[in-house]
C-alpha cells in the first residue's frame, strides 16, 4: 500500500536502481551461466548419452550409462573407497582442528601465528610437491618411515606402504589429513576468538567447569564454522584425485581407486565421456545429499 502510494519520481528512482544493480552483477551472472549452469545442464545430458572420443555428440541411450555404472566391479570398489575416505577423514579432520584451535587460540599471538603458518603450510604447497615428499617417506626401500620403523623395532622387515592393498588406502588417508586440517585450524582460532566472553565469564562465576562451558557456551556459537568445516572437507574428500593420480593411479589392484579418478581415468583413457558423466552425476548426488543430511543435524543442534 505504502509503495503504491510513493511519488512518480520515487518509484523511477527505485527502478533505475534496480536495473543498476542488475548490470552490475550481470558479468558475474554470464560467467556463473557459461562456466557453471551450462556445464552441469551438458554434464547431465552427455550422461544419457554413448559419448566418446570418435563421436563427442553421441547417441541418446536413456539410464544405460547408470544401469551399467552399478554392475560395474570397479566403479562399486571406487565407491566403497571414497565412502571409507569421507567417513574417516571428516570427523578426524573436524575433531582433531577443534582440538588444536582450543589450544593455541589462548596463546600470545606469535605462537598462535607460527602454529598457524605450520598446520597451514601444507595447503598452500603444491600438490605435486607433497606427492613428492610423502613418495620419499613411504619408499619401500629407502623410505624414512620404514628407516624409522625398523631400526626403532617397531616392524622386523620394509613394507611396501603403497604398494600393498592393505597399507595404500590408509596412506593416501594419511596424506589428505595433513593436507586439510591447515584450514579448519585457522577458522577455529577466529571463531573461538570472537566467542563472546561475558558469557563465559557468567558461566565460570556460575561454577561451570571447562568443559560445560566449551559445550554450553562455545559450541554453540561456533556452530556455524563448524557446519562449513563440514561441508568443505566432505566435498574435498568426495574429490579426492591429485593425490590419487600422482601416486598410485588407483592401484594396486584398484586399491585406492576413488570416483573422482575412475571418472578421469574413463573420460580421458577410456574417452568414455558419457560413461563418466553418469559417475559425475552420480558423485554430485551423493555430495548434495550428505551435505544437506549435514545442514539438518546442524540445524537441531
Amino acid at each position: 500500500m505504502a509503495k503504491a502510494n510513493q511519488p512518480p519520481m520515487s518509484r523511477a528512482l527505485a527502478r533505475r536502481e534496480t536495473i543498476s544493480g542488475y548490470l552490475f552483477m550481470l558479468p558475474s551472472l554470464l560467467f556463473f551461466f557459461i562456466f557453471v549452469v551450462y556445464p552441469m545442464v551438458m554434464c547431465v545430458f552427455t550422461s544419457l548419452t554413448d559419448a566418446t572420443m570418435a563421436d563427442a555428440g553421441g547417441n541418446f541411450i536413456g539410464m544405460t550409462n547408470y544401469v551399467n555404472l552399478f554392475q560395474d566391479g570397479i566403479f562399486r570398489k571406487a565407491l566403497v573407497n571414497t565412502v571409507i575416505i569421507v567417513v574417516v577423514s571428516v570427523p578426524t579432520v573436524c575433531a582433531f582442528s577443534l582440538w588444536v584451535g582450543a589450544r593455541i587460540y589462548k596463546m600470545k599471538d606469535w605462537a598462535c601465528s607460527a602454529y598457524r603458518v605450520i598446520f597451514y603450510l601444507p595447503v598452500v604447497t603444491g600438490s605435486v610437491a607433497v606427492t613428492v615428499v610423502w613418495k620419499w617417506i613411504y619408499h619401500y626401500y629407502n623410505g624414512v618411515l620404514n628407516y624409522v620403523g625398523t631400526g626403532l623395532g617397531l616392524w622386523e622387515k620394509n613394507i611396501n606402504w603403497i604398494g600393498d592393498p592393505k597399507f595404500a588406502l590408509g596412506c593416501i588417508i594419511l596424506i589428505l589429513f595433513t593436507t586439510s586440517v591447515g584450514q579448519p585450524i585457522v577458522l577455529y582460532v577466529s571463531a573461538l576468538g570472537n566467542v563472546d566472553t561475558t558469557l563465559i565469564e557468567a558461566a565460570e562465576v556460575d561454577g561451570a567447569t571447562d568443559m560445560q562451558v566449551f559445550w554450553k557456551v562455545k559450541w554453540p556459537q561456533i556452530m556455524p564454522t563448524t557446519l562449513y568445516i563440514l561441508v568443505i572437507t566432505t566435498i574435498n574428500s568426495f574429490q579426492c584425485f591429485a593425490l590419487i593420480q600422482l601416486l598410485t593411479s588407483g592401484g594396486p589392484n584398484h586399491a585406492t581407486d576413488t570416483v573422482m579418478y575412475y571418472i578421469y581415468y574413463s573420460a580421458f583413457t577410456l574417452y568414455k565421456y558419457g560413461y563418466a558423466n553418469a559417475m559425475g552425476v552420480v558423485l554430485a548426488i551423493c555430495i548434495a545429499l550428505l551435505s544437506a543430511v549435514q545442514f539438518k543435524l546442524a540445524k537441531s543442534e
